[in-house]
């Protein structure tokens, strides 16, 4: 398995990345219209903020799951014990958010929206005509309207080899959503899951942007577009002092959407959230 970027403005762009989602279960995209200038920004501001004692005045409600989390309750992915070495930030356009930093979210999350739906009628135009047949609408028209598409804001902070063993940034897990949209960091540490079971790489040049399927998408699809296991691993040596930024968009259809006969997107979140055990 490889995972190649493709160029956006290529002619053949539709055909090669939803080819590769199938195959690998992750795209990426280059030359897309998401400005790098935007994605670093945002690094830089959310970066301060995380440093900052501010952070404490956002802690996140538990009903709405908006807001920051402290690494102390931090996730735990499924069939495992140690919490991920991270803190973050869930974003909502009807959530908090400190106001000075507000409005630059607002433009990424309803840019990064338009060209998710975009991606999303890709992935639907080339599905084959059984496997389309099951979608209870149409892909695209699954997250409109939706309030639940979440923004996070990442902050896997400097390691001083104090940190529990075996623990790492991001254990191995599935995303629970449609597909997630994703800059690449601003430093390297993804990795996908291969078939064989080894683990590669996945291509952070900065600029890029990186998709991958969810559980959501894999259950509309009858399994047809799999929801890849990937990590984020600790850093070697010197990067060890740098803390890592990212910023990865979860689509999320409203909760009455169909995804299967087993399941509404609202039941398969439910179930999904008390298994991370934050709810």
């Amino acid at each position: 398995m490889q995972l190649v970027a493709v160029d956006y403005q290529s002619p053949t762009a539709k055909q090669e990345f939803v080819e590769s989602l199938r195959k690998t279960g992750f795209g990426v995209l280059k030359n897309h219209p998401i400005q790098q200038s935007m994605v670093t920004d945002i690094y830089t501001t959310w970066q301060a903020f995380f440093d900052s004692e501010e952070k404490h005045k956002y802690v996140y409600n538990k009903g709405t799951q908006d807001g920051f989390f402290p690494q102390s309750v931090s996730e735990t992915a499924k069939g495992f014990t140690k919490k991920d070495i991270k803190e973050y930030f869930h974003f909502y356009p009807w959530g908090q958010c400190p106001p000075a930093l507000r409005a630059q979210l607002e433009q990424y999350y309803k840019e990064a929206n338009a060209l998710a739906r975009e991606l999303l009628s890709w992935i639907e135009s080339c599905s084959p005509e059984d496997v389309a047949r099951e979608y209870r609408e149409p892909l695209s028209q699954m997250i409109e309207n939706s309030d639940q598409t979440l923004l996070r804001i990442l902050h896997y902070p400097p390691l001083n080899g104090e940190e529990e063993p075996d623990a790492i940034r991001a254990a191995a897990h599935e995303d629970i959503n449609l597909i997630t949209i994703l800059p690449a960091a601003n430093e390297p540490g993804l990795q996908v899951q291969a078939t064989d079971g080894n683990w590669l790489d996945v291509p952070c040049d900065f600029g890029n942007l990186i998709v991958n399927i969810g559980d959501m998408l894999q259950e509309a699809s009858g399994q047809y577009f799999p929801s890849t296991t990937h990590r984020v691993v600790n850093p070697d040596n010197a990067d060890m002092t740098k803390s890592r930024i990212s910023l990865p968009l979860f689509l999320h259809p409203r909760p009455d959407v169909v995804l299967s006969d087993r399941h509404t997107a609202g039941s398969y979140l439910q179930e999904r959230l008390k298994e991370l055990g934050v709810i």
